[in-house]
């Protein structure tokens, strides 16, 4: 790895710090900035298919989001003269939005999955992962306006479910499956940080797992699935099951952050939203179902010989434990 990356990947994480332990405004915007600076240098790779236009789209939408924060920040400090606006309900409205968009919730998503399109998987899985950090620890202590986030939710679920059926790109695929997943973490968000907390280290951990597999045999699409999980039936069952768990199937991890948030929602009203939620889960299940049996029903020939690699033993073990996550955790702690 080279330097100038070890020192940017450095900063982007100081900067996701700093907003998250912010005792101002001003000084969690700039921790916004930093963070949104130091990223940029890092998607600019060789590596990357499209890096110069996944590095401007990404830096214009996070500028105007950035942008609005400041604007709302500003109504803020200035409320008294603003007061025949309902200034407060209006820039709430505008910091929630410039957040949402910031982590690439629908309806505002639509920078997300083009500049994924054109990013290698390392890049992905920092998109995807540690970039929803900042934008959602500030909506988590500026929670105000329930009924614009369950518009939010229902408006992630849907998109995410529909637009995901007609993609055939990997990255493209876990894009919108993060979509879906960030409908999830809102919904939790509203009950309860801890379990919130509990979605997103879940969350983490499966898209680690199935993008580790990714990056090491460079799959970005569905037909290179077939040609390259041939070697291994194991490895194909790590994968399939990993797909499941995503999905919030019962005996895998990724079941009990969903299985949390469900209780909670119900426990406080919130029927129609779990319901949808559930009912729009299904249609991303079946896509990732489609992934799996591209690779499990159709009849090919598999390699007898195989090279093996360390990082296949680490890829196993990694996916082996946190499959089996959810058991262990029922044997040895009363749920």
């Amino acid at each position: 790895m080279k330097f100038y990356k070890i020192i940017f990947f450095n900063t982007m994480i100081f900067g996701t710090f700093m907003t998250i332990s912010a005792m101002s405004w001003f000084s969690m915007w700039m921790g916004l900035e930093i963070n949104l600076l130091s990223i940029i240098p890092l998607m600019k790779s060789n590596k990357n298919l499209f890096p110069s236009e996944a590095s401007i789209k990404y830096f214009i939408t996070q500028t105007m989001a950035s942008t609005i924060i400041l604007l709302s920040i500003i109504i803020n400090l200035n409320m008294e003269e603003f007061t025949p606006l309902n200034s407060q309900l209006f820039s709430n409205l505008m910091i929630n939005s410039s957040l949402l968009t910031k982590m690439g919730a629908a309806p505002f998503h639509y920078w997300f999955p083009e500049v994924m399109e054109g990013l290698n998987w390392n890049t992905c899985l920092i998109m995807l992962i540690w970039q929803k950090i900042a934008p959602m620890m500030i909506l988590m202590n500026n929670l105000n306006m329930t009924i614009f986030l369950s518009m939010i939710i229902i408006i992630s679920a849907l998109i995410s479910s529909i637009i995901g059926l007609n993609q055939t790109s990997l990255r493209k695929i876990m894009t919108y499956s993060s979509i879906n997943h960030i409908g999830w973490m809102l919904g939790s968000m509203l009950q309860s940080s801890s379990i919130w907390m509990l979605y997103f280290l879940t969350y983490s951990v499966i898209s680690i797992n199935i993008i580790l597999i990714f990056n090491t045999y460079s799959i970005f699409s569905i037909n290179q699935l077939l040609m390259v999980l041939n070697f291994s039936k194991m490895m194909k069952i790590m994968f399939s099951l990993n797909f499941l768990s995503l999905g919030g199937i019962p005996p895998f991890l990724g079941f009990l952050p969903k299985w949390f948030t469900i209780n909670y929602l119900i426990k406080n009203n919130f029927y129609l939203l779990s319901a949808i939620l559930i009912v729009l889960t299904l249609i991303t299940l079946y896509f990732y179902i489609r992934v799996m049996f591209s690779i499990i029903t159709i009849y090919s020939y598999e390699n007898i010989t195989y090279k093996k690699t360390y990082s296949m033993f680490f890829i196993m073990a990694f996916n082996l434990v946190s499959l089996s996550m959810l058991v262990l955790c029922t044997f040895f702690f009363n749920f």
